[in-house]
């Protein structure tokens, strides 16, 4: 059969079958204007509750300034060039000194892409004869990462201590085999529920086996911690972890991510990374606007303090009123409600359209069939009186879903014709 035959007859994917009927709404939606609070989608002034936009920064008068200095001076093609031929600066390698002081690591290297460097991090460490132990409920960037690696993976039950001893057990008589070695990766905060990693506990097996430790902070990074220097900080783990990958796009509102750990690894990295040694390096413009927001989260721990702040009260609120959050420890805020496609359809559409408020909904086949899953993300942008109101409108909606209100034979077409 044509490939192309084959692609137009077939449904579409677990996400693409939905298409038709939710692009341009629940899918692919546009949400304009500056990033702030309340943003326009289709002609309506919503309050978003749905950018990884923890500290507040991607439209921080301070980072707007330095990053427009920075496109004036730098433009946005400079440099040219992959980072090992001809897009290598002395502005790089002192972002990625002061992200390793950070991090109280050796040495650092960027990525231009926090998905991208997961993948080609995985695939540049380990060899055929190296076992990895993962969480269940890993990143889809270190699952395809793991689809690179041509020896043995072996995978526990999301935070289940026991079951991760077990796998490493697995793992330590495999390589007595094979002769290689054992890599453990994990999340610091699960992006979709936002519980933590166990990490102190992980740690703790370095007793008993022998192995090294990934940790991918992605919601981490610049949040966790007293300082913001990641969950490895808020366990006090630091010194534990082998490697700390972390992104820019959440915290720091920027594009790419980095990796740190003991210099000898680094360079090694620097030489194997596919993802960048065939891919132009990080535009300076945006490396000296990370310099700023970097600096920014050394320097103003009033903005974690507000998030943190506007994090405990939704949470809390929630929780007050019944809500099931889960084990929510970081940002990321789920609520999980019970019902199938066409009641979230229905019940989404009437957050956005009649109560205003925008966030994002998952369903089957992303979770299992019968739950909706809320996904807020609270940021030092959001006050007090944004949680009131949103408080307010979950526990209207939650009443109405039990009432059967969003029950529909025919469920509201909101797609944009494609």
């Amino acid at each position: 059969m044509d490939i192309f035959e084959r692609i137009q007859e077939s449904e579409g994917g677990p996400l693409g079958q939905y298409r038709k009927r939710a692009h341009g709404y629940f899918m692919f939606p546009k949400l304009e204007g500056a990033i702030q609070p309340y943003m326009t989608f289709q002609g309506k002034k919503v309050l978003a509750w749905t950018f990884n936009n923890y500290l507040g920064l991607a439209n921080h008068p301070e980072v707007r300034e330095a990053d427009a200095r920075a496109a004036a001076q730098w433009g946005l093609g400079y440099p040219m060039g992959a980072r090992m031929m001809s897009g290598h600066t002395s502005l790089h390698e002192e972002l990625e000194r002061k992200l390793a002081d950070f991090e109280k690591k050796e040495d650092a290297y960027l990525f231009n892409f926090g998905y991208q460097g997961m993948i080609s991090t995985i695939d540049a460490l380990v060899n055929r004869h190296d076992i990895i132990v993962y969480d269940s409920e890993a990143h889809a960037c270190i699952m395809d990462g793991l689809r690179l690696h041509m020896g043995q993976r072996i995978v526990y039950p999301h935070n289940d201590i026991e079951k991760c001893r077990k796998a490493l057990e697995r793992a330590t008589r495999l390589t007595a085999e094979t002769g290689g070695g054992i890599l453990l990766i994990t999340e610091g905060v699960y992006g979709m529920t936002g519980d933590l990693g166990i990490l102190d506990q992980i740690c703790n097996l370095k007793k008993e086996f022998n192995f090294r430790i990934l940790i991918d902070d992605a919601h981490g990074f610049g949040v966790m911690g007293d300082e913001g220097r990641g969950t490895s900080q808020y366990y006090n783990v630091m010194d534990q972890v082998d490697l700390y990958f972390g992104a820019f796009a959440k915290a720091m509102a920027g594009i790419g991510g980095f990796v740190a750990g003991p210099k000898s690894i680094i360079n090694h990295l620097r030489y194997n990374l596919r993802s960048q040694i065939y891919a132009k390096s990080l535009p300076m413009a945006m490396v000296e606007g990370l310099l700023k927001r970097l600096d920014m989260v050394q320097t103003m721990p009033e903005l974690r303090e507000k998030l943190w702040t506007v994090t405990r009260a939704l949470q809390t609120g929630l929780r007050e009123r019944g809500f099931d959050i889960g084990k929510a420890e970081a940002c990321v805020t789920p609520v999980f409600m019970k019902g199938g496609v066409e009641e979230a359809t229905n019940m989404l559409a009437d957050l956005r359209d009649n109560y205003h408020i925008f966030c994002s909904v998952v369903v089957y086949p992303v979770v299992p069939k019968g739950v909706i899953v809320y996904r807020l993300i609270p940021t030092a942008m959001h006050d007090m009186e944004h949680v009131t109101f949103t408080l307010a409108a979950f526990s209207q909606i939650r009443e109405k879903l039990l009432q059967g209100v969003y029950q529909a034979t025919s469920i509201p077409d909101k797609a944009i014709d494609l």
